[in-house]
């Protein structure tokens, strides 16, 4: 795993790690299964606070990029199905939730659109 924080960057450096480590994950640079780094000993050798480091861990494993298995470390995590019934659930709950606010499909839809456009950069 190769990590660069760039502190003159302007990006947050729990955020280069989140997204570094979510880019190696997604190409398959890290491959599914792929032990990552305790958060201490990444954080030591990237020069960064433990509490950086463990924020991108958190943001990492909501996203589904990786997961922990207690004592046993953090891994990365397959993204094939597991990923598309995450995202098919809460496409679902916002259906709903579009639906009980009275937005028509047109509606809805460009907001998913405005939403993945300001995630997306």
């Amino acid at each position: 795993m190769n990590l660069k924080i760039d502190i003159a960057e302007g990006v947050a450096p729990y955020e280069q790690v989140r997204a570094q480590i979510a880019e190696q994950a997604r190409s398959g640079a890290l491959p599914v299964g792929y032990r990552l780094p305790t958060v201490r000993g990444l954080a030591e050798s990237l020069g960064l606070a433990a509490n950086t480091v463990a924020k991108a861990y958190r943001a990492l494993e909501t996203d589904g990029v990786i997961e922990t298995r207690g004592r046993n470390g953090t891994f990365v995590a397959a993204a094939g199905p597991a990923a598309e019934r995450e995202l098919a659930t809460a496409a679902q709950a916002y259906a709903e939730r579009a639906r009980r606010l009275g937005l028509d499909e047109e509606q809805a839809l460009a907001a998913v659109r405005d939403a993945l456009r300001a995630a997306n950069g």
